[in-house]
């Protein structure tokens, strides 16, 4: 079954099959033609990949994204990040990094970063001199951090897949890696901006202005605060939090900034809707694929085959950094949770190795796949917002591969990135 599997999956992603269809057919495909199973247990695994409460979260934090971005929310982000880099040398760039930063704490989604503000600030820096390809390289880079900083929809999947985690611990556990990433990028815009010549646009405003700027924006991230503050708080559950996420973003985009209308929140219903839709379809299909996996005792084989190398705990890790990189290549991080995790996720724990730190690894590693070809989501939603081709993009992106190389090596050699702030807030179970 799983030879079937894998090669059924292969034909149908090389074929250009989306990969929700792919998964699924190559699941339905392994039963039908082994015979062993009735083909319903297919489709019975599916409803079940999707029978979780906690998983209601995953369309309500997607509606409070689109919510806050439909309103004045960008724009608002926007001022607040430029008027504290936006004098210096590549200080656009600067703003870029500092705002996809700032509403990850709001939209949980990379391709929802790339899509919103990012779009608007690869303009912004054309007419501010910099390269059309290097400003949406940045933007795909910097997007990543989307899901890693609370909150996350990659990381309530993940706490559905490993019961050694909560989505509280891996929200905080994502706050220090998500800034690392940040801080990394920015270093390469300063280093091509010496390079390039980019240089700053515009003066610091006064201080009266951005004092101004920065109570305007305050709603707009105490978002983060709120959702943070009030699930390690115990005032409320992850899935709550999601929901008043939505009122809450109702609230700022209406009431505070104003100009939302109801056709506005229209539109964030259908978008929101579409993709969760995509989302939820993803994860049915890929529990399908996962179960054959795990029915032919894949896990247990591979469990087995890693403790029979008697392997350090750190060379586990980098053994799963190369896989997950490679994987990830061709994979985007939701299927890659759902699949991987059930196999993995045992085995680092049985080798001691903290459960909030592997999980930062897997997801920072299948995040990564979004910037590299050739599926790279994140390449191809920039590609499309801001019409350019994907080649001119990719050429760019080499520094920040390598920046983001680097932070990875800095999370699987320093845990406490990782496991710090959980156990600081009480949540990390080891």
């Amino acid at each position: 079954m799983v030879e079937i599997l894998v090669a059924a999956f292969l034909i149908l992603m090389l074929a250009g099959v989306p990969v929700a269809f792919a998964l699924a057919l190559a699941a339905f495909a392994a039963v039908i033609i082994t015979g062993q199973y009735p083909l319903v247990v297919v489709v019975k695994e599916m409803f079940t990949g999707l029978d979780s409460f906690p998983l209601l979260a995953v369309p309500f934090f997607i509606l409070a994204a689109e919510i806050m971005s439909a309103g004045a929310i960008s724009v608002m982000l926007l001022r607040f990040a430029s008027q504290f880099v936006g004098h210096l040398r590549g200080g656009l760039g600067y703003t870029n990094v500092l705002t996809s930063t700032l509403f990850a704490g709001i939209s949980g989604s990379a391709l929802a970063d790339a899509a919103g503000p990012g779009a608007m600030m690869v303009r912004m820096m054309e007419k501010g001199g910099y390269s059309r390809a290097y400003a949406g390289a940045l933007t795909i880079a910097t997007s990543v951090v989307g899901p890693i900083i609370p909150p996350s929809i990659t990381m309530i999947i993940y706490a559905l897949q490993d019961r050694n985690v909560s989505v509280g611990s891996l929200f905080m556990a994502g706050i220090l890696p998500g800034l690392l990433i940040s801080g990394a990028m920015a270093g390469v815009n300063w280093w091509i901006s010496r390079k390039r010549g980019y240089r700053s646009a515009e003066p610091r405003p006064p201080v009266a202005q951005m004092i101004r700027n920065t109570l305007t924006a305050f709603p707009a991230l105490f978002l983060v605060v709120l959702i943070v503050g009030g699930i390690r708080g115990g005032v409320f559950t992850p899935t709550e939090a999601s929901v008043i996420a939505v009122a809450y973003a109702i609230v700022v985009s209406a009431v505070v900034y104003r100009g939302f209308t109801l056709r506005d929140l229209w539109g964030a219903f259908w978008r929101a809707g579409i993709m969760s839709v995509a989302v939820l379809m993803i994860l049915a299909a890929a529990r399908a694929f996962a179960w054959v996996l795990i029915i032919e005792g894949v896990p247990q084989a591979m469990a087995d085959a890693v403790i029979a190398m008697e392997l350090s705990p750190m060379a586990f890790l980098l053994m799963v950094n190369l896989l997950l990189l490679a994987f990830g290549m061709f994979m985007d991080p939701l299927p890659g949770v759902m699949i991987l995790v059930p196999i993995l996720a045992p085995i680092a724990h049985s080798l001691g190795i903290a459960a909030d730190h592997f999980a930062i690894i897997v997801i920072v590693n299948l995040t990564f796949g979004l910037i590299t070809p050739p599926v790279g989501g994140l390449i191809f939603v920039v590609a499309s917002a801001t019409k350019q081709r994907p080649s001119d993009l990719i050429r760019e992106l080499p520094p920040f591969f390598m920046a983001a190389i680097a932070v990875l090596l800095i999370l699987t050699f320093v845990p406490a990135l990782s496991t710090w702030l959980p156990a600081l807030g009480g949540f990390s179970r080891g």
